[in-house]
């Protein structure tokens, strides 16, 4: 497997030095998206680093899609958005990691409509904010820790 850039966030995330993560969930770390079009983009990055979903068991494959989804619940509470989207692509970054991206009622309804990485070219993104993204991290923190899904880490 070529190294990615999940490979790099990964071992930062576990050298305490991403500024990103949320927490570490049961299959990998949720972190803050790097450039954000919508607050609260997430991705769950997968821990160990494997290539694709495929390659884990049935158990870690199960895991991993039910942390996502903890994920997703605790985004639509934190930011109100009206739904979730999720994707597992890999396409440009071969390694699993899962988009959890919450969708906002005020979206103009052209955009609404679409996948978030089929517009990227449409919006402006925001990039990660340690200072300011701090309290949104926190709040998604309480929630899956409320739900049992991550044990805290240091901010």
């Amino acid at each position: 497997m070529p190294r990615t850039i999940i490979h790099e966030r990964v071992a930062a995330a576990d050298r305490g030095e991403n500024p990103a993560v949320i927490c570490r969930m049961s299959s990998g770390y949720l972190v803050l998206c790097d450039k954000q079009t919508q607050p609260g983009w997430c991705i769950l990055l997968a821990v160990p680093v494997v290539d694709d979903l495929e390659t884990l068991d049935a158990e870690r494959q199960a895991g991993f899609l039910a942390d996502m989804a903890a994920a997703g619940a605790a985004l639509k509470k934190v930011t109100g958005a009206y739904r979730i989207n999720y994707s597992i692509l890999g396409n440009a970054d071969p390694a699993l990691h899962a988009h959890i991206q919450p969708r906002y009622a005020d979206e103009p309804e052209a955009l609404r409509r679409q996948p978030l990485l089929a517009i990227w070219d449409q919006l402006t993104p925001i990039a990660f904010d340690a200072q300011r993204d701090a309290a949104l991290k926190s709040q998604i923190k309480q929630e899956l820790v409320a739900m049992d899904r991550c044990r805290l880490i240091a901010p």
